[in-house]
């Protein structure tokens, strides 16, 4: 397992990371009876030695209704599909029921726990496997059917979720999920910030820390060979340091920017109309900040196109200064 999966694994041996999962992403009624302050993660000295060799899932019990549910985590990173996934987890559980009987762990009435299954899947391709291990099993008559063994699991295709909605939902998971969808910096800063807000606690230490670890290794896909992430104490100053960063990128821009406006100067003394020296300069900031809304808010729309092109020069330079901070077009262009 890599350092990045067992940061994955390390953030979700926290309670509240849990919580925040099954609440936010288990589509049923019933999980609102959980009884979250009952969570419980089985140790490796808990789980039989064949199921501890796993490095990839994770083991939770939690109160439902007074008994004990066991939640069965499994984080898959490969990049690719596992079509007999519902194999694995029935070998999985098995497992488990195999300690639980072994260490004398059943309920009183000797029976065995409901156990919910649940993958992870952060790969790019859609998740296409069957979610019942029923469709794996050829077609036999209901008589012979009957005898076959059963199991379904419950799917987080993360690249799947859309971004928008994650953004609504004041969730730790769905926190997580957004970071990882994020194609540029500023997501990231507001991720920092609402978990800095929700993670103030004492008793959040380790979390916390997890998190740092974690953000630290997916801030290695921009380009800040000088920033020193392991430095940095928590997420307070990850913060910080990236919306310094974010304002230190936007520099290129202006300077992009002022070389557009010389060419606008060379091409009106070119022409002898000292109009054109204006025009060359607004063209220029134009192209540039409709390049860069297109890539942070996607295609333009032709009354944005053509707002763009008949504001004025210093309308477009305020525009260009606010374009990497901007939460959407709205927020932007509705400026003064």
């Amino acid at each position: 397992m890599s350092l990045y999966d067992h940061g994955y694994k390390q953030i979700y041996s926290s309670p509240e990371m849990v919580r925040d999962l099954v609440l936010g992403f288990i589509p049923f009624d019933w999980v609102h009876e959980l009884d979250f302050s009952s969570l419980e993660k089985l140790n490796s000295s808990y789980i039989s030695d064949d199921l501890r060799e796993r490095s990839d899932d994770i083991v939770w019990r939690v109160k439902f209704r007074g008994r004990w549910l066991y939640l069965y985590i499994l984080l898959e990173f490969q990049s690719t599909v596992d079509r007999f996934m519902a194999v694995r987890l029935l070998t999985y559980v098995g497992l488990l029921y195999q300690d639980l009987i072994k260490s004398k762990q059943l309920p009183t009435a000797g029976r065995l726990p409901p156990v919910l299954p649940v993958v992870m899947y952060t790969g790019d391709p859609r998740w296409t496997a069957a979610l019942h291990l029923d469709d794996l099993i050829e077609d036999v008559p209901a008589e012979l059917k009957q005898f076959q063994p059963q199991l379904q699991y419950c799917l987080i295709d993360q690249k799947r979720y859309d971004a928008d909605e994650l953004e609504t939902m004041e969730n730790l998971t769905a926190a997580l999920i957004r970071a990882e969808l994020a194609e540029e910096p500023q997501v990231l800063i507001e991720v920092l910030n609402h978990l800095t807000i929700w993670l103030d606690r004492s008793s959040q230490a380790e979390l916390r820390r997890a998190l740092k670890e974690y953000f630290g290794r997916i801030l290695t896909k921009y380009d800040m060979p000088d920033v020193d992430v392991d430095a940095l104490a928590d997420l307070t100053e990850m913060q910080t340091m990236l919306s310094e960063r974010v304002k230190e990128w936007g520099r290129p821009y202006r300077e992009a920017v002022e070389t557009g406006r010389k060419l606008g100067i060379e091409q009106g003394i070119e022409q002898g109309i000292e109009q054109g020296i204006e025009r060359g300069a607004e063209l220029a900031e134009a192209k540039i900040l409709k390049r860069q809304l297109t890539k942070r808010f996607g295609a333009l729309s032709e009354d944005t196109v053509a707002l763009i092109d008949q504001a004025s020069g210093a309308q477009l330079e305020l525009w260009l200064d606010q374009v990497l901070e901007a939460e959407s077009l709205q927020d932007l262009l509705g400026q003064s």
